[in-house]
């Protein structure tokens, strides 16, 4: 499936609260970003994966925790790039505080020459579900809805 991504929707309920855990890309583009930049822990699919067992690798990848568990199927989304996310929803629990993600290599600043490392994901937060509708980015919105639904 080239071109199509995978993400877990980690959930859990606190007094009552259905909670999401959503991650904040790394990098300089998203440093000074909040509301509207966030997203599931999610990445690519290699050739031939089973696209929850590529979900489950993502978030271990961009989170360093599991994602155990039955997994509820949210569908798949499309993003403003044209890359299909596909997505599912798995009870559970993590620590933002013991996130740890993967890096990538990028050219910093543009045309300079230096290469620096930075993380996938610098930081990851839980949010009750009107506040993670907020900071999500927009295209991931109804993963949020579907997760919701399900869950009523």
């Amino acid at each position: 499936m080239p071109g199509n991504s995978a993400g877990l929707l980690l959930h859990r309920t606190r007094h009552g609260v259905v909670q999401v855990l959503l991650v904040h890309p790394g990098g300089p583009y998203w440093q000074r970003r909040d509301l509207g930049s966030w997203s599931i822990p999610k990445g690519e699919i290699e050739a031939g994966e089973d696209p929850l067992a590529a979900a489950r690798r993502e978030f271990r990848e961009e989170t360093g925790a599991e994602a155990e568990g039955p997994a509820l199927a949210l569908g798949s989304i499309r993003m403003k790039s044209g890359k299909v996310v596909h997505a599912w929803g798995i009870a559970g629990d993590f620590a933002p505080e013991q996130l740890r993600s993967g890096t990538f290599d990028l050219e910093w600043p543009r045309g300079s020459g230096i290469v620096r490392s930075f993380p996938e994901v610098d930081r990851a937060a839980w949010f009750a579900l009107d506040e993670a509708h907020r900071r999500i980015l927009p295209a991931q919105v109804p993963l949020l809805i579907r997760l919701a639904a399900a869950l009523a």
